[in-house]
C-alpha cells in the first residue's frame, strides 16, 4: 500500500518511480501503452525540449495494480 498526502494532486515521474519501485524506463513504457499520465514539454536552456511525465492519484493507483516493482 502506498500512502500519499491527500492534498497532492500531481506527481512527477521521479516521485512515481520512487513510490512504486518501477524504474523510469518501464514507467514510461507502461504509461505510453496504457495511456496513463501526461507529457509536459518544457523549453530547455540549450533550445531543446525536455519531456517530463506527470501523473494523477488515479494513474498512481492503476500503475501499482498493473506493474510489479522492478528487480534490476
Amino acid at each position: 500500500m502506498i500512502t500519499v498526502k491527500s492534498t497532492q494532486k500531481v506527481f512527477t515521474e521521479d516521485e512515481i518511480s520512487r513510490l512504486t519501485g518501477i524504474c523510469t524506463e518501464h514507467l514510461r513504457a507502461v504509461a505510453r501503452s496504457k495511456h496513463l499520465g501526461s507529457i509536459v514539454r518544457a523549453a530547455g536552456a540549450a533550445g531543446g525540449q525536455a519531456e517530463r511525465w506527470q501523473f494523477t492519484n488515479a494513474d498512481l493507483s492503476v500503475l501499482t495494480a498493473l506493474h510489479p516493482r522492478c528487480e534490476h
